[in-house]
């Protein structure tokens, strides 16, 4: 006798297979993923990482900034390095990226590095995620584990990049829901755009802030208007931290409590709403927010990577094989 399963099972069965799937495809990623075959790209990567930001502390904000920017467009594929071709405009002009993404040299580099000690093994993605993490070690911040395994995009989004990157002027709500739509809790945004510690910004994202923003240390605001008038000047830079603006650290939070955060969308985590909490516990708490942060990053490394036989391992970063 024939038997048909009900409705539910099927979809439980559904599921099952789902979940099946989800954790095939993240079982690909694993910590020793090259240990055989390119037992050396760790140190490859953390060797010429270490030296960029030896040679510029702020190479080490623009290192982890590249690999925020490329997660939360298509997943963590590498789309963000690719120059435009016939087929596709790329994701460098986009809003978020022209004029401020920076590092793609360091990332050739090491590319260039990897090829010569086993080519076509190491993807570029992968380089991306680690270099990121040694970003943040090389100026003192959390470590994390970072898996390995990704493949590189053939392709990147325009589109995507202008839609899914939050940007300089977002408000708090704005923020929450950018990165809800990745998955991330307001706590783990929070946590997240503590990565402001480092680093720095143009004129043109910030302008705004310190001329027409009420919720800012008027002495702050004058001290960043000499460096950024109200027309012209719009590459001048300020630090996104201006008490230790190259130590990874917590300093950003007690920042927001003194209203010095350098941008809007800073400023929105400290304006009397739901995230004020959280950055009073991170402004009084280091270690949680170094904790916070490095777990965040795992998630953020974990955004819908190629695997298996999906996508390539590109020979060059700028440029699909």
């Amino acid at each position: 006798m024939k038997t048909t399963m009900p409705s539910s099972l099927h979809n439980v069965a559904g599921l099952i297979l789902f979940s099946l799937l989800f954790t095939v495809s993240s079982a690909q990623l694993s910590a020793n993923f090259y240990s055989s075959s390119c037992p050396n790209a760790l140190s490859i990567i953390k060797s010429a990482v270490n030296s960029a930001v030896q040679s510029e502390a702020r190479m080490g904000a623009s290192l982890l900034r590249l690999h925020f920017h490329d997660c939360f467009v298509n997943g963590c594929d590498a789309s963000v390095l690719l120059d435009d071709t016939a087929n596709f405009t790329g994701e460098k002009t986009a809003g978020p990226n022209n004029n401020s993404l920076r590092g793609f040299n360091v990332i050739d580099n090491i590319k260039t590095q990897l090829e010569s000690s086993c080519a076509g093994v190491v993807s570029c993605a992968d380089i991306v995620a680690v270099a990121a993490r040694d970003s943040v070690v090389a100026l003192g911040g959390p470590s994390w584990n970072v898996v390995v395994g990704r493949r590189d995009s053939t392709t990147a989004s325009l589109s995507g990049a202008n839609s899914n990157i939050p940007g300089p002027t977002s408000s708090l709500s704005q923020l929450i829901s950018s990165f809800s739509n990745k998955g991330f809790s307001a706590r783990e945004m929070v946590a997240l755009s503590g990565s402001h510690t480092i680093g720095q910004a143009r004129c043109a994202t910030f302008r705004n802030r310190i001329y027409n923003d009420a919720n800012i240390n008027s002495t702050f605001a004058t001290s960043l208007k000499g460096n950024c008038p109200q027309s012209g000047g719009n590459n001048n830079l300020a630090p996104l931290d201006v008490v230790t603006p190259t130590s990874f650290d917590n300093n950003y939070f007690k920042n927001l409590q003194s209203q010095k955060g350098l941008l809007h969308s800073d400023q929105e985590l400290f304006n009397g709403g739901s995230a004020d909490s959280i950055v009073n516990t991170y402004s009084s708490n280091p270690s949680t927010f170094a904790s916070d942060f490095a777990n965040a990053m795992v998630k953020m490394g974990n955004l819908s990577p190629l695997t298996g036989s999906n996508g390539q391992i590109r020979k060059n970063c700028r440029k699909t094989n």
